[in-house]
Protein backbone atom coordinates (compact mmCIF):
# COMPACT_ATOMS: atom_id res chain seq x y z
CA UNK A 1 0.00 0.00 0.00
CA UNK A 2 2.69 2.17 0.21
CA UNK A 3 5.41 3.55 -2.44
CA UNK A 4 9.13 3.37 -1.80
CA UNK A 5 9.76 6.69 -2.37
CA UNK A 6 7.26 8.21 0.22
CA UNK A 7 9.12 6.51 3.23
CA UNK A 8 8.96 9.39 5.57
CA UNK A 9 6.24 10.85 5.20
CA UNK A 10 4.62 7.45 5.44
CA UNK A 11 7.02 6.93 8.57
CA UNK A 12 5.22 9.90 10.38
CA UNK A 13 1.82 8.65 9.39
CA UNK A 14 3.00 4.93 10.61
CA UNK A 15 3.82 5.84 13.87
CA UNK A 16 0.56 7.68 14.60
CA UNK A 17 -1.34 4.53 13.05
CA UNK A 18 0.79 2.02 15.48
CA UNK A 19 -0.14 4.23 18.38
CA UNK A 20 -3.46 3.61 17.94
CA UNK A 21 -3.55 0.23 17.01
CA UNK A 22 -1.72 -1.16 19.64
CA UNK A 23 -3.51 1.20 22.87
CA UNK A 24 -6.37 -0.71 23.44
CA UNK A 25 -7.77 -1.14 19.68
CA UNK A 26 -11.29 -2.67 21.20
CA UNK A 27 -11.25 -1.76 24.91
CA UNK A 28 -13.69 0.55 25.94
CA UNK A 29 -16.27 2.05 24.00
CA UNK A 30 -15.09 5.57 22.92
CA UNK A 31 -16.60 8.49 25.22
CA UNK A 32 -18.73 10.55 22.49
CA UNK A 33 -19.38 13.95 22.75
CA UNK A 34 -23.26 13.88 22.23
CA UNK A 35 -24.03 17.90 22.99
CA UNK A 36 -25.73 19.52 20.29
CA UNK A 37 -22.96 22.05 18.78
CA UNK A 38 -24.15 25.57 19.70
CA UNK A 39 -22.01 28.87 19.62
CA UNK A 40 -19.32 28.38 21.93
CA UNK A 41 -20.32 24.68 22.81
CA UNK A 42 -17.86 22.27 20.98
CA UNK A 43 -15.31 25.03 19.43
CA UNK A 44 -15.13 27.84 17.62
CA UNK A 45 -14.65 26.91 14.19
CA UNK A 46 -17.55 24.28 15.01
CA UNK A 47 -19.74 26.95 16.14
CA UNK A 48 -18.60 29.18 13.33
CA UNK A 49 -19.95 25.93 10.92
CA UNK A 50 -23.52 26.16 12.23
CA UNK A 51 -26.66 26.88 10.43
CA UNK A 52 -28.84 29.44 12.19
CA UNK A 53 -30.64 28.28 15.03
CA UNK A 54 -33.97 27.87 12.99
CA UNK A 55 -32.45 26.49 10.19
CA UNK A 56 -31.41 22.95 11.86
CA UNK A 57 -33.69 20.68 10.61
CA UNK A 58 -32.76 17.60 8.49
CA UNK A 59 -35.78 16.96 5.99
CA UNK A 60 -35.35 12.71 5.77
CA UNK A 61 -38.57 12.65 4.19
CA UNK A 62 -36.88 13.49 0.76
CA UNK A 63 -35.25 10.82 -1.56
CA UNK A 64 -32.05 9.70 -1.06
CA UNK A 65 -29.70 10.93 -3.65
CA UNK A 66 -26.35 9.24 -2.97
CA UNK A 67 -24.91 7.16 -0.95
CA UNK A 68 -21.61 4.81 -1.64
CA UNK A 69 -23.61 1.40 -1.54
CA UNK A 70 -26.42 1.14 -3.95
CA UNK A 71 -29.98 0.13 -1.90
CA UNK A 72 -29.25 -3.30 -3.48
CA UNK A 73 -25.85 -3.68 -1.76
CA UNK A 74 -23.77 -3.29 -5.06
CA UNK A 75 -21.47 -0.61 -5.70
CA UNK A 76 -21.59 0.55 -9.49
CA UNK A 77 -20.89 4.27 -8.50
CA UNK A 78 -23.07 5.41 -11.55
CA UNK A 79 -26.30 7.81 -10.49
CA UNK A 80 -28.60 8.25 -13.38
CA UNK A 81 -30.04 11.47 -14.18
CA UNK A 82 -33.25 11.46 -11.67
CA UNK A 83 -30.97 9.68 -9.19
CA UNK A 84 -28.72 12.63 -9.13
CA UNK A 85 -30.61 15.50 -10.13
CA UNK A 86 -28.20 16.77 -12.92
CA UNK A 87 -28.28 15.66 -16.78
CA UNK A 88 -25.00 15.37 -18.58
CA UNK A 89 -25.58 18.76 -20.44
CA UNK A 90 -25.70 20.14 -16.49
CA UNK A 91 -22.43 18.91 -15.87
CA UNK A 92 -20.55 20.84 -18.22
CA UNK A 93 -21.86 24.11 -17.01
CA UNK A 94 -20.61 23.59 -13.18
CA UNK A 95 -19.41 26.66 -10.90
CA UNK A 96 -18.57 26.49 -7.65
CA UNK A 97 -22.00 26.94 -5.29
CA UNK A 98 -19.51 27.14 -1.31
CA UNK A 99 -16.50 25.74 0.23
CA UNK A 100 -16.62 24.64 3.58
CA UNK A 101 -12.64 24.18 5.39
CA UNK A 102 -11.99 21.81 8.54
CA UNK A 103 -9.10 22.91 10.74
CA UNK A 104 -6.06 20.05 11.32
CA UNK A 105 -7.08 18.80 8.36
CA UNK A 106 -4.93 17.42 5.52
CA UNK A 107 -7.13 14.61 3.69
CA UNK A 108 -10.32 14.39 2.91
CA UNK A 109 -10.89 10.78 1.78
CA UNK A 110 -14.58 9.91 2.57
CA UNK A 111 -17.91 9.46 0.60
CA UNK A 112 -21.03 11.22 1.49
CA UNK A 113 -24.69 10.00 1.88
CA UNK A 114 -26.73 12.73 0.74
CA UNK A 115 -30.39 12.98 1.16
CA UNK A 116 -32.64 16.07 -0.29
CA UNK A 117 -31.06 19.04 0.72
CA UNK A 118 -29.03 17.29 3.09
CA UNK A 119 -25.26 16.17 2.84
CA UNK A 120 -24.27 13.87 5.49
CA UNK A 121 -20.13 14.63 5.35
CA UNK A 122 -17.58 12.42 7.33
CA UNK A 123 -14.67 15.17 8.29
CA UNK A 124 -12.28 12.12 8.64
CA UNK A 125 -8.97 14.01 10.33
CA UNK A 126 -11.43 15.94 12.78
CA UNK A 127 -13.33 13.13 13.79
CA UNK A 128 -16.45 14.28 12.92
CA UNK A 129 -19.81 13.80 11.03
CA UNK A 130 -21.24 16.76 10.07
CA UNK A 131 -25.10 17.07 8.44
CA UNK A 132 -24.86 19.88 6.02
CA UNK A 133 -26.82 22.09 3.95
CA UNK A 134 -26.37 21.48 0.15
CA UNK A 135 -27.91 25.13 -0.46
CA UNK A 136 -25.38 27.32 2.11
CA UNK A 137 -23.06 24.62 3.46
CA UNK A 138 -24.16 25.15 7.20
CA UNK A 139 -24.13 22.46 9.62
CA UNK A 140 -27.23 21.14 10.85
CA UNK A 141 -26.22 19.04 13.74
CA UNK A 142 -22.57 17.65 14.13
CA UNK A 143 -21.49 14.12 15.68
CA UNK A 144 -17.99 13.89 17.24
CA UNK A 145 -17.11 10.21 17.11
CA UNK A 146 -13.76 11.43 19.39
CA UNK A 147 -11.59 9.81 17.20
CA UNK A 148 -10.31 9.77 13.86
CA UNK A 149 -12.52 8.23 10.88
CA UNK A 150 -11.71 6.51 7.73
CA UNK A 151 -14.83 5.08 6.22
CA UNK A 152 -17.59 6.84 4.65
CA UNK A 153 -21.05 6.12 6.02
CA UNK A 154 -24.21 3.66 4.86
CA UNK A 155 -27.48 4.67 5.04
CA UNK A 156 -30.76 2.83 6.06
CA UNK A 157 -34.30 3.37 7.63
CA UNK A 158 -33.95 1.01 10.60
CA UNK A 159 -37.62 0.47 11.88
CA UNK A 160 -38.55 3.89 10.35
CA UNK A 161 -35.45 5.41 11.94
CA UNK A 162 -33.01 6.61 9.48
CA UNK A 163 -29.60 5.64 10.52
CA UNK A 164 -25.92 6.53 9.31
CA UNK A 165 -23.45 3.85 10.25
CA UNK A 166 -19.77 4.54 9.54
CA UNK A 167 -16.47 2.58 11.12
CA UNK A 168 -13.51 4.34 12.60
CA UNK A 169 -9.73 4.18 12.88
CA UNK A 170 -9.96 1.81 15.70
CA UNK A 171 -12.30 -0.81 14.37
CA UNK A 172 -15.57 0.62 16.46
CA UNK A 173 -19.13 0.92 14.47
CA UNK A 174 -21.11 3.90 14.87
CA UNK A 175 -24.87 4.03 14.20
CA UNK A 176 -26.13 7.71 14.67
CA UNK A 177 -29.66 9.10 14.06
CA UNK A 178 -29.49 10.48 10.70
CA UNK A 179 -32.25 13.47 11.91
CA UNK A 180 -30.13 14.47 15.18
CA UNK A 181 -26.72 13.34 15.01
CA UNK A 182 -27.06 11.35 18.18
CA UNK A 183 -25.85 7.46 18.82
CA UNK A 184 -27.88 4.95 18.87
CA UNK A 185 -25.26 2.56 19.51
CA UNK A 186 -21.07 2.03 19.05
CA UNK A 187 -20.13 -1.01 18.95
CA UNK A 188 -16.62 -3.56 17.82
CA UNK A 189 -16.74 -4.32 14.79
CA UNK A 190 -13.39 -6.74 15.20
CA UNK A 191 -13.23 -10.22 14.69
CA UNK A 192 -11.86 -11.99 17.29
CA UNK A 193 -8.17 -12.75 18.55
CA UNK A 194 -7.44 -10.05 15.51
CA UNK A 195 -6.43 -6.50 15.01
CA UNK A 196 -7.62 -3.98 12.34
CA UNK A 197 -8.88 -0.90 11.11
CA UNK A 198 -11.98 0.23 9.31
CA UNK A 199 -11.15 1.46 5.80
CA UNK A 200 -13.83 0.03 3.44
CA UNK A 201 -17.75 1.47 3.94
CA UNK A 202 -20.02 -1.03 6.37
CA UNK A 203 -22.85 -2.24 4.10
CA UNK A 204 -26.10 -2.67 5.65
CA UNK A 205 -28.24 -5.53 4.63
CA UNK A 206 -32.01 -6.34 5.69
CA UNK A 207 -30.99 -7.21 9.24
CA UNK A 208 -26.97 -6.88 9.58
CA UNK A 209 -24.33 -4.85 9.29
CA UNK A 210 -21.43 -6.28 6.66
CA UNK A 211 -17.74 -4.90 8.50
CA UNK A 212 -14.56 -4.68 5.98
CA UNK A 213 -11.66 -4.98 8.38
CA UNK A 214 -7.97 -3.91 6.97
CA UNK A 215 -5.82 -6.15 9.46
CA UNK A 216 -2.15 -6.72 8.51
CA UNK A 217 0.85 -5.89 10.24
CA UNK A 218 2.08 -3.90 7.10
CA UNK A 219 2.78 -0.50 9.13
CA UNK A 220 4.60 -2.43 12.00
CA UNK A 221 7.09 -4.05 9.96
CA UNK A 222 9.16 -1.53 9.46
CA UNK A 223 10.63 -1.58 13.02
CA UNK A 224 13.25 -4.08 13.07
CA UNK A 225 12.50 -5.23 16.07
CA UNK A 226 8.92 -6.46 15.21
CA UNK A 227 8.44 -10.13 15.06
CA UNK A 228 6.58 -9.71 11.81
CA UNK A 229 3.57 -10.01 11.40
CA UNK A 230 0.16 -11.24 13.20
CA UNK A 231 -2.76 -9.65 11.80
CA UNK A 232 -5.15 -10.28 9.00
CA UNK A 233 -7.89 -9.23 6.97
CA UNK A 234 -11.56 -10.06 8.04
CA UNK A 235 -15.08 -9.60 7.67
CA UNK A 236 -17.87 -9.69 10.77
CA UNK A 237 -21.51 -9.27 10.47
CA UNK A 238 -23.57 -7.33 13.21
CA UNK A 239 -26.87 -7.00 14.55
CA UNK A 240 -28.28 -4.05 12.65
CA UNK A 241 -30.26 -3.16 15.79
CA UNK A 242 -27.80 -3.54 18.36
CA UNK A 243 -24.02 -4.07 17.13
CA UNK A 244 -24.09 -7.52 18.23
CA UNK A 245 -21.82 -10.08 16.45
CA UNK A 246 -23.83 -12.60 14.17
CA UNK A 247 -20.75 -14.15 11.99
CA UNK A 248 -17.49 -14.04 10.80
CA UNK A 249 -14.73 -14.17 8.38
CA UNK A 250 -11.33 -14.20 8.47
CA UNK A 251 -9.28 -14.66 5.26
CA UNK A 252 -6.49 -17.11 6.79
CA UNK A 253 -5.77 -18.29 10.17
CA UNK A 254 -4.33 -16.80 13.30
CA UNK A 255 -0.18 -16.24 12.72
CA UNK A 256 1.74 -18.50 14.59
CA UNK A 257 5.98 -18.49 14.68
CA UNK A 258 7.24 -20.06 11.61
CA UNK A 259 10.65 -20.72 12.58
CA UNK A 260 12.02 -18.14 10.08
CA UNK A 261 14.15 -15.24 11.78
CA UNK A 262 15.25 -12.13 9.81
CA UNK A 263 18.83 -11.08 9.16
CA UNK A 264 18.54 -9.46 12.76
CA UNK A 265 17.91 -11.95 14.54
CA UNK A 266 13.77 -10.73 14.95
CA UNK A 267 11.35 -14.24 14.86
CA UNK A 268 8.89 -14.22 11.98
CA UNK A 269 5.19 -15.30 11.92
CA UNK A 270 2.33 -15.62 9.81
CA UNK A 271 0.55 -16.05 8.13
CA UNK A 272 -0.49 -12.45 7.99
CA UNK A 273 -2.09 -9.84 5.67
CA UNK A 274 -4.81 -10.29 2.93
CA UNK A 275 -6.30 -6.88 4.55
CA UNK A 276 -10.24 -5.77 3.48
CA UNK A 277 -9.93 -2.02 3.13
CA UNK A 278 -12.76 -1.84 0.21
CA UNK A 279 -16.31 -1.87 0.59
CA UNK A 280 -18.35 -5.26 0.61
CA UNK A 281 -20.73 -5.99 -2.35
CA UNK A 282 -23.93 -7.89 -1.56
CA UNK A 283 -25.83 -10.27 -3.75
CA UNK A 284 -29.04 -11.12 -2.42
CA UNK A 285 -30.06 -13.49 -5.42
CA UNK A 286 -27.20 -15.58 -4.82
CA UNK A 287 -27.26 -15.36 -1.09
CA UNK A 288 -23.30 -13.97 -1.43
CA UNK A 289 -21.34 -11.02 0.01
CA UNK A 290 -18.02 -10.47 -2.12
CA UNK A 291 -15.09 -8.68 -0.98
CA UNK A 292 -11.46 -7.95 -2.68
CA UNK A 293 -8.07 -8.13 -0.27
CA UNK A 294 -4.61 -6.97 -0.44
CA UNK A 295 -0.88 -8.57 -0.45
CA UNK A 296 0.39 -10.88 2.53
CA UNK A 297 2.91 -9.14 5.28
CA UNK A 298 4.60 -11.83 5.92
CA UNK A 299 5.42 -15.91 5.09
CA UNK A 300 3.55 -18.13 4.56
CA UNK A 301 1.69 -16.62 1.39
CA UNK A 302 -1.60 -17.64 1.33
CA UNK A 303 -4.13 -18.34 -1.49
CA UNK A 304 -6.58 -15.33 0.00
CA UNK A 305 -4.40 -12.13 -0.60
CA UNK A 306 -4.85 -10.03 -4.10
CA UNK A 307 -7.83 -11.86 -4.30
CA UNK A 308 -11.81 -11.38 -4.80
CA UNK A 309 -13.74 -13.64 -2.45
CA UNK A 310 -17.20 -14.85 -2.25
CA UNK A 311 -18.87 -15.40 0.62
CA UNK A 312 -22.39 -16.90 2.25
CA UNK A 313 -24.40 -14.25 2.85
CA UNK A 314 -25.88 -15.75 5.87
CA UNK A 315 -22.89 -17.87 7.48
CA UNK A 316 -19.47 -15.98 6.28
CA UNK A 317 -18.32 -19.29 5.09
CA UNK A 318 -16.29 -19.16 1.62
CA UNK A 319 -17.77 -19.97 -1.52
CA UNK A 320 -15.34 -19.23 -3.97
CA UNK A 321 -11.78 -17.37 -3.95
CA UNK A 322 -10.48 -16.25 -7.45
CA UNK A 323 -6.70 -14.83 -6.56
CA UNK A 324 -5.42 -12.71 -9.09
CA UNK A 325 -1.49 -12.75 -7.88
CA UNK A 326 -0.16 -15.80 -6.03
CA UNK A 327 3.12 -14.72 -3.29
CA UNK A 328 2.88 -11.00 -2.99
CA UNK A 329 4.40 -10.32 -0.17
CA UNK A 330 5.16 -7.10 0.92
CA UNK A 331 5.47 -4.82 3.91
CA UNK A 332 6.79 -1.60 5.37
CA UNK A 333 10.31 -2.79 5.87
CA UNK A 334 10.74 -3.21 1.97
CA UNK A 335 10.68 0.38 1.42
CA UNK A 336 13.93 0.75 2.76
CA UNK A 337 15.09 -2.77 2.53
CA UNK A 338 14.32 -3.67 5.79
CA UNK A 339 14.97 -6.81 7.74
CA UNK A 340 11.41 -7.95 7.92
CA UNK A 341 11.14 -7.66 4.10
CA UNK A 342 12.22 -11.82 3.75
CA UNK A 343 12.11 -12.65 -0.51
CA UNK A 344 11.92 -16.46 -1.61
CA UNK A 345 12.48 -17.50 -4.95
CA UNK A 346 8.81 -17.42 -5.58
CA UNK A 347 8.24 -13.95 -3.88
CA UNK A 348 6.76 -11.27 -6.04
CA UNK A 349 6.51 -8.40 -3.26
CA UNK A 350 4.93 -5.50 -5.57
CA UNK A 351 1.69 -4.82 -2.99
CA UNK A 352 -0.67 -5.24 -5.96
CA UNK A 353 -4.10 -4.96 -3.60
CA UNK A 354 -7.40 -4.97 -5.13
CA UNK A 355 -8.45 -1.04 -3.66
CA UNK A 356 -11.88 -1.14 -4.80
CA UNK A 357 -15.02 -3.34 -4.47
CA UNK A 358 -16.23 -5.91 -7.17
CA UNK A 359 -19.42 -4.86 -8.91
CA UNK A 360 -21.83 -6.96 -10.48
CA UNK A 361 -23.07 -5.56 -14.21
CA UNK A 362 -25.44 -7.22 -16.06
CA UNK A 363 -24.85 -7.46 -19.64
CA UNK A 364 -26.89 -8.96 -21.99
CA UNK A 365 -28.31 -12.06 -20.66
CA UNK A 366 -25.27 -12.49 -17.90
CA UNK A 367 -24.14 -10.69 -14.71
CA UNK A 368 -20.67 -10.53 -14.75
CA UNK A 369 -18.62 -9.32 -11.28
CA UNK A 370 -16.17 -6.52 -12.45
CA UNK A 371 -12.91 -5.22 -10.44
CA UNK A 372 -9.70 -3.10 -10.82
CA UNK A 373 -6.51 -3.79 -9.18
CA UNK A 374 -3.25 -2.07 -8.14
CA UNK A 375 -1.24 -4.13 -11.01
CA UNK A 376 -3.33 -1.53 -13.79
CA UNK A 377 -5.48 -5.02 -14.05
CA UNK A 378 -9.38 -5.10 -14.77
CA UNK A 379 -11.23 -8.56 -13.88
CA UNK A 380 -14.38 -9.68 -14.84
CA UNK A 381 -15.55 -13.28 -13.10
CA UNK A 382 -18.76 -15.30 -13.56
CA UNK A 383 -20.11 -14.39 -9.75
CA UNK A 384 -21.56 -18.02 -9.53
CA UNK A 385 -18.07 -19.61 -9.62
CA UNK A 386 -15.61 -17.17 -9.98
CA UNK A 387 -14.17 -18.39 -12.90
CA UNK A 388 -12.25 -15.68 -15.14
CA UNK A 389 -14.30 -14.05 -18.24
CA UNK A 390 -12.01 -11.75 -19.73
CA UNK A 391 -9.00 -9.33 -18.18
CA UNK A 392 -7.64 -6.23 -19.45
CA UNK A 393 -4.53 -4.46 -18.19
CA UNK A 394 -3.04 -0.99 -18.46
CA UNK A 395 0.72 -0.57 -17.53
CA UNK A 396 2.82 -1.90 -14.88
CA UNK A 397 0.89 -1.02 -11.79
CA UNK A 398 2.80 0.37 -8.99
CA UNK A 399 2.47 0.14 -4.59
CA UNK A 400 0.19 3.51 -5.39
CA UNK A 401 -1.75 2.01 -8.40
CA UNK A 402 -2.52 0.98 -11.11
CA UNK A 403 -6.11 1.54 -10.28
CA UNK A 404 -5.79 3.05 -6.69
CA UNK A 405 -9.54 2.85 -5.06
CA UNK A 406 -11.52 1.07 -7.84
CA UNK A 407 -13.72 1.48 -10.79
CA UNK A 408 -17.26 2.44 -11.61
CA UNK A 409 -19.98 1.37 -13.92
CA UNK A 410 -22.90 1.75 -16.01
CA UNK A 411 -24.95 -0.37 -18.40
CA UNK A 412 -22.48 -0.23 -21.20
CA UNK A 413 -18.89 0.62 -19.77
CA UNK A 414 -16.26 -0.05 -16.68
CA UNK A 415 -14.37 3.44 -16.10
CA UNK A 416 -11.08 2.27 -14.93
CA UNK A 417 -8.61 5.15 -13.47
CA UNK A 418 -4.76 4.56 -13.36
CA UNK A 419 -2.47 6.47 -11.35
CA UNK A 420 1.03 5.31 -11.66
CA UNK A 421 2.83 8.09 -9.45
CA UNK A 422 6.08 9.08 -10.47
CA UNK A 423 7.84 6.32 -11.71
CA UNK A 424 10.82 6.57 -14.28
CA UNK A 425 9.37 3.60 -16.61
CA UNK A 426 7.95 3.99 -20.23
CA UNK A 427 4.78 2.35 -19.51
CA UNK A 428 3.33 4.24 -17.26
CA UNK A 429 -0.35 5.30 -18.17
CA UNK A 430 -2.00 7.49 -15.86
CA UNK A 431 -5.32 8.67 -17.23
CA UNK A 432 -8.83 6.88 -17.23
CA UNK A 433 -9.74 4.01 -19.26
CA UNK A 434 -12.84 1.97 -20.64
CA UNK A 435 -13.61 -1.22 -21.23
CA UNK A 436 -17.48 -2.54 -22.88
CA UNK A 437 -18.23 -4.29 -19.82
CA UNK A 438 -19.40 -7.46 -21.68
CA UNK A 439 -16.56 -8.29 -23.65
CA UNK A 440 -14.08 -6.34 -21.93
CA UNK A 441 -13.10 -4.89 -25.64
CA UNK A 442 -11.55 -1.12 -25.22
CA UNK A 443 -13.81 1.86 -25.70
CA UNK A 444 -11.82 5.02 -25.40
CA UNK A 445 -9.25 6.50 -23.58
CA UNK A 446 -7.91 9.71 -21.79
CA UNK A 447 -3.84 9.71 -20.97
CA UNK A 448 -3.79 12.90 -18.56
CA UNK A 449 0.05 14.78 -18.88
CA UNK A 450 1.09 17.15 -16.18
CA UNK A 451 -0.01 21.10 -16.12
CA UNK A 452 2.62 22.74 -14.02
CA UNK A 453 2.27 26.32 -15.78
CA UNK A 454 1.58 29.25 -13.63
CA UNK A 455 1.64 29.10 -9.57
CA UNK A 456 0.81 25.42 -10.24
CA UNK A 457 4.17 24.10 -9.58
CA UNK A 458 4.99 25.80 -6.62
CA UNK A 459 1.80 24.39 -4.83
CA UNK A 460 1.91 21.03 -5.96
CA UNK A 461 5.21 18.97 -4.94
CA UNK A 462 6.78 16.70 -7.84
CA UNK A 463 4.40 18.37 -10.10
CA UNK A 464 5.67 16.93 -13.22
CA UNK A 465 5.07 13.56 -11.63
CA UNK A 466 1.94 13.79 -9.29
CA UNK A 467 -0.78 13.85 -11.57
CA UNK A 468 -2.41 10.47 -12.23
CA UNK A 469 -5.89 9.80 -11.46
CA UNK A 470 -5.71 7.75 -8.15
CA UNK A 471 -9.62 8.81 -6.83
CA UNK A 472 -12.74 6.14 -7.51
CA UNK A 473 -14.89 7.67 -10.68
CA UNK A 474 -18.38 8.32 -10.28
CA UNK A 475 -20.73 7.87 -13.30
CA UNK A 476 -23.55 10.48 -13.65
CA UNK A 477 -26.15 10.03 -16.36
CA UNK A 478 -23.97 10.34 -19.90
CA UNK A 479 -20.82 11.45 -18.05
CA UNK A 480 -17.63 10.38 -15.61
CA UNK A 481 -16.25 12.52 -12.99
CA UNK A 482 -13.05 12.02 -12.12
CA UNK A 483 -9.86 13.96 -10.61
CA UNK A 484 -6.09 13.79 -10.07
CA UNK A 485 -3.57 14.23 -7.51
CA UNK A 486 -2.32 17.18 -8.88
CA UNK A 487 -6.11 18.95 -7.94
CA UNK A 488 -7.42 19.11 -10.94
CA UNK A 489 -11.29 18.01 -11.36
CA UNK A 490 -12.33 16.12 -14.98
CA UNK A 491 -15.33 15.71 -16.38
CA UNK A 492 -15.96 13.54 -19.93
CA UNK A 493 -18.70 12.24 -21.88
CA UNK A 494 -19.04 8.20 -20.66
CA UNK A 495 -19.90 7.78 -24.67
CA UNK A 496 -16.51 9.74 -26.32
CA UNK A 497 -14.34 10.58 -23.81
CA UNK A 498 -14.86 13.90 -24.69
CA UNK A 499 -13.59 16.74 -22.24
CA UNK A 500 -17.04 17.97 -20.64
CA UNK A 501 -15.65 20.21 -17.84
CA UNK A 502 -12.20 20.85 -16.06
CA UNK A 503 -11.74 22.53 -12.25
CA UNK A 504 -8.13 23.30 -10.71
CA UNK A 505 -8.81 22.69 -7.04
CA UNK A 506 -5.66 23.46 -5.71
CA UNK A 507 -6.07 26.96 -4.39
CA UNK A 508 -7.40 29.06 -1.45
CA UNK A 509 -11.02 29.32 -0.74
CA UNK A 510 -13.30 31.66 0.48
CA UNK A 511 -14.99 29.29 2.90
CA UNK A 512 -18.56 29.82 4.09
CA UNK A 513 -17.36 28.90 7.97
CA UNK A 514 -14.54 31.58 7.85
CA UNK A 515 -12.17 28.71 8.28
CA UNK A 516 -8.79 28.71 6.07
CA UNK A 517 -9.60 26.68 3.44
CA UNK A 518 -6.80 25.39 0.51
CA UNK A 519 -7.11 22.72 -2.07
CA UNK A 520 -5.17 19.91 -3.04
CA UNK A 521 -4.58 16.25 -4.37
CA UNK A 522 -8.17 14.59 -5.04
CA UNK A 523 -8.08 11.31 -3.92
CA UNK A 524 -9.81 7.94 -2.24
CA UNK A 525 -13.50 8.07 -2.47
CA UNK A 526 -13.70 12.03 -2.46
CA UNK A 527 -16.13 12.46 -5.35
CA UNK A 528 -19.55 12.66 -5.03
CA UNK A 529 -23.33 13.81 -6.64
CA UNK A 530 -27.18 14.33 -5.38
CA UNK A 531 -29.72 16.89 -5.11
CA UNK A 532 -28.68 18.54 -8.35
CA UNK A 533 -25.01 19.46 -7.51
CA UNK A 534 -21.47 17.68 -7.83
CA UNK A 535 -19.21 17.30 -4.58
CA UNK A 536 -15.54 16.92 -3.91
CA UNK A 537 -13.42 16.82 -0.86
CA UNK A 538 -9.72 18.20 -2.22
CA UNK A 539 -6.65 17.35 -0.30
CA UNK A 540 -4.67 14.18 0.74
CA UNK A 541 -1.76 14.77 1.92
CA UNK A 542 -0.45 11.05 2.93
CA UNK A 543 2.56 9.43 0.50
CA UNK A 544 4.31 13.34 0.05
CA UNK A 545 0.67 14.04 -2.01
CA UNK A 546 -0.92 17.76 -1.38
CA UNK A 547 -2.66 18.28 1.66
CA UNK A 548 -6.13 19.98 1.33
CA UNK A 549 -9.07 20.87 3.76
CA UNK A 550 -12.05 22.16 1.70
CA UNK A 551 -15.21 20.47 0.86
CA UNK A 552 -15.98 21.95 -2.42
CA UNK A 553 -20.17 21.91 -3.88
CA UNK A 554 -20.80 22.62 -7.40
CA UNK A 555 -23.82 23.10 -9.32
CA UNK A 556 -24.97 24.04 -12.51
CA UNK A 557 -25.12 27.68 -13.38
CA UNK A 558 -28.33 29.27 -14.15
Amino acid sequence: MFFNSHLQAVLRFSLSLVALLTAGLVAAQPSLAQEQATEGGIGDWVAATMCAADNRAVDLEQALSFSFTGSDGNNPRHLDATQAGLTTGDLSKLELAWAVAFPETSSLRAAPVIVGSTIFYSATDAGRVFALDTNSGCAKWVYDANTRLRSSMAYGVIDGLATLVFGDLRGMIHSINAENGKAIWVESGQASNNQAMITGTPVIHEESIIVPLSGSGVVAAGNPSFECCENHGAVTALNVRTGEKLWEYHTMPAAEYTGMVSSTGVRQRGPSGAPIWTTPTVDAERGQVYVTTGENTSHPTTNTSDSIIALNLETGEANWVFQALEHDMWNFSCSAGGPNCIILDNTNSVDYDFGGPAILVKSDDRELLIAGQKSGDLWALDPDTGALVWNQRVGEGTALGGNHWGIATDSERAFMTINDPGTMSENIRPGIYTYFVGTGEPSWSYEVQPDCGDERSERIRRCESLYGFSATPLSVDGAVITGGLDGRLFIFNSDTGEELFQFDTVKDFETVNGVEGYGGSIDSHSIAAGSGMVFVGSGYGSFRQVAGNVLLAFKPAE
